[in-house]
């Protein structure tokens, strides 16, 4: 196999897939921009990124993500999570999406992802977008040019942005598609540009394999101590915690910035690259991720830009506000060569709590920390949905609903056994308001963030006094060197104590109502560390 060969049939042919057009296999980033180009899938920006707009669709489609209901995965699949399709639904779906390809230029690429090769999946990626090659180039790994020659893929993803599903001849939602069939380890994907599909369907596809494996498969950043790989901390979060920007600590290497295993061998990346939110991006605060914007091929997304300077505006999000860059993680400076870690010696939970009740940072029980992941809880704030006028809870468990195809408790106690057996020590981080709820309170410091998490990780976090939290029952460091103790006690930092009490009483219920569904499910030493 070489790279640019075009149109070797026999490739593709045993998988049923014949009669294309050109099949370009594996080409370099180069190639796949000059192609992405000359084909009008986007711009050539400033530095030589790619700038490209998703059209309809500017983030991930979760309604239309379905599953085939065959005997194998009947009794693992979480249905609740995840919409069933008939296999002769999904039968149909191939035939068509294959007949819809036939005189078409494709573009392959054949990559693995999970940075320890005992636990990678090779996965061979076909897409009809020039650019979605260059895209799940940068965020999965690239085999050795060696390896390619023999490469023989476990699974394969179709993605094919022009075919538009039919949902009474397919067994789908709607005409947009992703479809899982785990017997036949094929992944279709239709009437969707947004690249994000591409890698997501990788992660939820590992979200099932792994926990068989005995892998705990994390939706999380990870990074550790420089020339210390056993000094590993990961950071679970939903969007807008602040993930991304509290593991990209430059005192530390970065392993990776959204998705993990954690075997018996230790942490891995699965990917390798990064896919970075730009809306209001600083090139101070951030000035690495900001860099990679105006580097060759870094794919830009959605992102408005002048059309004549070419100059990119990180404030508009008339497009949208998921605007993205995607690039391959050696584009940032301190980030790991192996993307392999030691087991989580810490592990940190973000939330961003718009009622302003969380303390900045709490230590957790290991049942204590099941029940936070379990919830996965952040908050909705004014503003940013159309008809939200106040704070609204979001509880996403395990840090990644959509992901998960198994039902939330496998995770939880798979994580829950492993803190147990490697003695990590877990915290909960409240990036979100202080003082009030928002609109009343502010945004906690982030150097108060940063040096709470500093002393987490550097373990003297442990040494100072705690207290008992009365509404969540976890411990609250009392003092801690360089961050204003009022902080801490968040009840202190309200101008009225009393709307405080009442705030928390209604976050407790919000907690407790949310958690009822995994009662059924959990071992009475959780159910004990729900509340208090």
């Amino acid at each position: 196999m070489t790279n640019g060969r075009v149109n070797p049939a026999q490739e593709l042919a045993h998988q049923g897939i014949t009669g294309l057009g050109n099949v370009y296999y594996n080409f370099p980033e180069p190639a796949l921009v000059e192609a992405a180009v000359t084909r009008g899938e986007g711009r050539l920006g400033i530095g030589g990124a790619f700038l490209v707009s998703t059209g309809q669709f500017t983030g991930r489609s979760p309604k239309d993500k379905h599953v085939v209901r065959t005997p194998s995965v009947e009794n693992t699949i979480w249905w609740e999570n995840n919409a069933p399709m008939p296999p002769e639904g999904f039968d149909r779906l191939h035939a068509d999406m294959l007949a819809h390809m036939q005189g078409r230029d494709y573009f392959v690429q054949d990559l693995y992802a999970g940075a320890d090769p005992v636990h990678r999946l090779d996965v061979r990626v076909v897409t009809e977008l020039a650019w979605h090659g260059l895209f799940i180039r940068h965020v999965l790994r690239r085999p050795a040019r060696a390896e390619l020659d023999t490469f023989v893929p476990e699974w394969t993803i179709i993605n094919c942005p022009s075919f538009k599903a039919d949902p009474a001849r397919h067994g789908c939602r709607s005409e947009t598609v992703i479809a899982f069939q785990f017997d036949k380890k094929l992944i279709l994907i239709a009437n969707t540009a947004y690249a994000g599909e591409n890698k997501k369907s990788v992660f939820t596809l590992l979200n099932y394999l792994l926990p068989e494996k005995g892998v705990m498969p994390m939706h999380c950043s990870a990074n550790h101590a420089i020339g210390n790989p056993v000094d590993t901390a990961v950071f679970f979060g939903l969007s807008g915690t602040g993930k991304t920007t509290l593991s990209a600590s430059p005192d530390r290497t970065l392993i990776g910035d959204d998705e993990h295993g954690w075997s018996d061998r230790g942490s891995f990346n699965f990917e390798g690259g990064c896919y970075a939110k730009t809306i209001n991006l600083d090139p101070e605060a951030e000035p690495e991720i900001y860099a990679t914007t105006h580097r060759f091929a870094t794919v830009v997304e959605n992102m408005v830009y002048d059309p004549e300077t070419l100059e990119l505006d990180f404030n508009d999000d008339s497009l949208t506000a998921n605007t993205r860059c995607a690039y391959p993680l050696d584009y940032i400076s301190n980030a790991s060569s192996t993307g392999l870690g030691g087991h989580p010696k810490n592990i940190i939970m973000l939330t961003c709590d718009a009622f302003g009740v969380l303390p900045p940072i709490s230590r957790l029980t290991p049942a204590q920390a099941m029940y936070h992941f379990l919830s996965g809880f952040t908050a909705k704030v004014a503003g940013t949905e159309r008809g939200v006028t106040e704070p609204q809870p979001t509880f996403s468990t395990c840090f990644g609903a959509p992901f998960m195809p198994r039902r939330p408790e496998v995770y939880g106690k798979l994580l829950q056994a492993k803190i147990a057996k490697h003695g990590a020590t877990c915290w909960l981080v409240n990036t979100g308001w202080t003082g009030g709820a928002f609109g009343t309170g502010k945004r906690m410091p982030i150097k108060a963030t940063r040096a709470l998490l500093s002393a987490a990780l550097d373990g003297s976090l442990g040494t100072v006094d705690f207290r008992r939290d009365p509404n969540f029952g976890f411990e609250v460091p009392v003092a801690v060197p360089g961050v204003d103790a009022t902080l801490l006690n968040p009840r202190n930092t309200w101008a009225d104590p009393v709307a405080y009490d009442a705030q928390a009483a209604k976050l407790v219920d919000m907690f407790s109502k949310n958690f009822a569904q995994y009662v059924p499910f959990i071992d009475d030493d959780v159910k004990a560390a729900a509340i208090g």
